[in-house]
Formats: structure tokens, C-alpha cells, sequence
């Protein structure tokens, strides 16, 4: 298939998608001056603090990049524009419809709640017209339980009215998945929408946790096809996987796109959905991913529409946006 075929599609879908991780260089220069920052930075010195190189990276040096961006969004009027901003770019790319995930409690350095985060993104979602929900990450730790549980009770607070969804982030081999089972009981008792950050650091255990504790979403899950039995679970459960594969180059988990196991996921008939995990630091955006792949394992036109078909089944928009996405994916096809 030709790429041409993918620039010129404008009906993608983001369901795995950072907002500290995304923020645009010219919201960064806004934020800079919301927080009275005096020291003057050149285009390509927030471009070396933001980003990393698409190839050769590792995870320490990927996750460096988020804390000059978090630092900035330490209010809730920042936290409005990330969203805002970062919402109306998505437009620019393509994208007709994003869940976007951030940890409210990555925020409360200058005094700002959990709930007065949630509400400001909320704020900012609501005044752009791109269709779009919220995912509220939990962050893995030892320290931060009481912290986890009020990201829970804030999103069943919201849920329907802003938020969509929970999410668990963070260091998955340091601090493996099955940690925080009493959390994940608290969430199904409230039928929050789930997606866990899982087989990547850590193997395909991690995700056979993640299904357990009722993830309808693995965020990247690129080490399931280790283990029969996740294979088997993640095929039985009808679960998705959010694949990220520029970021999965940038933290050294796969040396060459040619690595990467799209046509071994795809084979299985896994429900999978491309993302672009963190537009900002991995330096990339929805059609890069699917002209990458593209380039790598020949896509065709019946599999890039049964890609963006998958994201709308497996978002967690209500059933009218989900329905209207549907149409538009059909519509543009028809058109091409």
C-alpha cells in the first residue's frame, strides 16, 4: 500500500496517548512564560530537553525527557492549556478522536489536588470540539497508595463527564502489576474502564496479570507472544493491545522496526490498535506510526481499516461516538 493512502486519511484514533509526554513546542513556550521562566531557550534546546532520538535510546534516558515538561504543569491553569493545545494539534494529524492519560498525582508540587487537576483537563478538553476522553494513570510505587486510591475515587467521581477511563503506569518491572490487586478490586467494584501499562519492561506474565484484575487494554503488551498462555488469555478475554512502535524503538526494546512483532500479533488476530504513545519525546505523530509500519510489513488497505476499526471498538467512548467514528473510518474509505 502506498503511503500516500495514509497521508491522506484523516480518520485516525490515539487510545495510548501521554499528555506530558505530547505537549507541543509552542505550548511549552506558553507555559514557560505562565510560570515566569525568564531563561530564553532556543527552538532546538526544548527540542533536546523534550525529545529523544528515534533509535538507540533506553528507558532511563526516555523517561529523563518527562520531567522538564511535568514540571511546567504544576497548575491548573497549565494543566488547561496542555489539554487544550495538545487536543487542537491532534486535529492537525489526523485524528478525529484521542483518549488522552496523565497521572494527576505527578501534579501536586505547588499545592494543586488531584481533583482540581482532573477538573482543569477537563476544562481544557472541553473547549476543543475533537472528540476525546480522559484516562487517569495511577503510577506504581511504594509510597504512593493513598495517592492511587484518590486517583480511583476522583475517576469514578468523573467517569461519564470528562473521564473514561484508569490506567496503571510506571516502572512495570520494578514494581510488578500483581502489587496492586487491592486497587484494581476497588476499580471493578466501581466498573471503571481499565487499561494497564504491561508487557513491555516486564514479560508476558505482567499481562496475564493485567487481564485478571479485568484490563479490557494492555498498553503495549509487544512480549505476549512469550508465553502460550498469554496468548491464549488475551484471545479468550478479547482484550487490546496498545501498540506504541515508535516508542518501543526509542527505549532500545526493539533494535530495527523489522523487529518489531506486528505480523506475529497480527497473525494471532489479536485485537490490536496503533498509538503514538508520547508525540513530543518519541518526536512523532499517528501517520508517522502508520507509515512506518507500513514501510516495514507492507500493510494493505483492509488491514489499516481493521487497525482504526479496532480502536473504536476498543475505546472507551460512549456508544454514539463510537458509532459516528465507525461511519466516518467508512466513509473516508469509500472515498479513497
Amino acid at each position: 500500500m502506498e503511503n500516500e493512502v495514509i497521508n491522506k486519511l484523516n480518520c485516525y484514533i490515539d487510545l495510548h496517548l501521554h499528555l506530558d509526554g505530547s505537549l507541543p513546542l509552542d505550548t511549552v513556550k506558553r507555559l514557560l512564560e505562565l510560570n515566569k521562566i525568564e531563561k530564553k531557550y532556543t527552538d532546538d534546546d526544548l527540542i533536546n530537553m523534550l525529545s529523544v532520538p528515534r533509535v538507540g535510546g533506553n528507558l532511563t534516558e526516555y523517561l529523563e525527557k518527562f520531567d522538564f515538561p511535568v514540571s511546567l504543569l504544576q497548575t491548573p491553569k497549565a494543566i488547561e492549556i496542555a489539554m487544550f493545545d495538545l487536543k487542537e494539534k491532534l486535529k492537525d494529524d489526523g485524528i478525529i478522536y484521542a483518549e488522552i492519560r496523565f497521572a494527576p498525582q505527578k501534579h501536586m508540587k505547588r499545592g494543586m489536588t488531584i481533583e482540581q487537576c482532573v477538573r482543569a483537563a477537563i476544562r481544557g478538553q472541553e473547549k476543543s470540539n475533537l472528540k476525546s476522553g480522559i484516562i487517569l494513570c495511577m503510577m506504581r510505587g511504594n509510597d504512593n497508595h493513598d495517592l492511587n486510591l484518590e486517583t480511583i475515587e476522583i475517576a469514578k467521581k468523573y467517569l461519564g463527564h470528562g473521564v473514561v477511563g484508569i490506567d496503571l503506569a510506571g516502572d512495570e518491572a520494578k514494581y510488578p502489576t500483581e502489587d496492586f490487586k487491592d486497587l484494581f478490586d476497588l476499580i471493578k467494584s466501581y466498573v471503571i474502564p481499565t487499561t494497564i501499562h504491561a508487557g513491555e519492561a516486564a514479560g508476558p506474565k505482567s499481562v496475564d496479570q493485567a487481564i485478571s484484575f479485568g484490563a479490557r487494554r494492555i498498553g503495549h503488551g509487544v512480549r505476549s507472544l512469550e508465553s502460550t498462555q498469554t496468548i491464549k488469555s488475551i484471545k479468550e478475554n478479547n482484550v487490546a493491545l496498545e501498540l506504541c512502535p515508535t516508542s518501543n524503538l526509542n527505549t532500545g526494546l526493539f533494535d530495527d522496526i523489522t523487529d518489531y512483532p506486528f505480523k506475529g500479533l497480527l497473525n494471532y488476530g489479536f485485537k490490536l490498535t496503533i498509538n503514538t504513545d508520547n508525540k513530543t519525546v518519541s518526536n512523532t505523530n499517528i501517520k508517522h506510526e502508520f507509515r512506518m509500519l507500513n514501510n516495514a510489513f507492507n500493510l494493505n488497505s483492509i488491514i489499516l481499516k481493521n487497525l482504526l476499526m479496532n480502536s473504536v471498538r476498543a475505546s472507551f467512548a460512549k456508544p454514539n461516538i463510537r458509532v459516528w467514528l465507525e461511519q466516518e473510518i467508512e466513509k473516508q474509505f469509500k472515498e479513497l
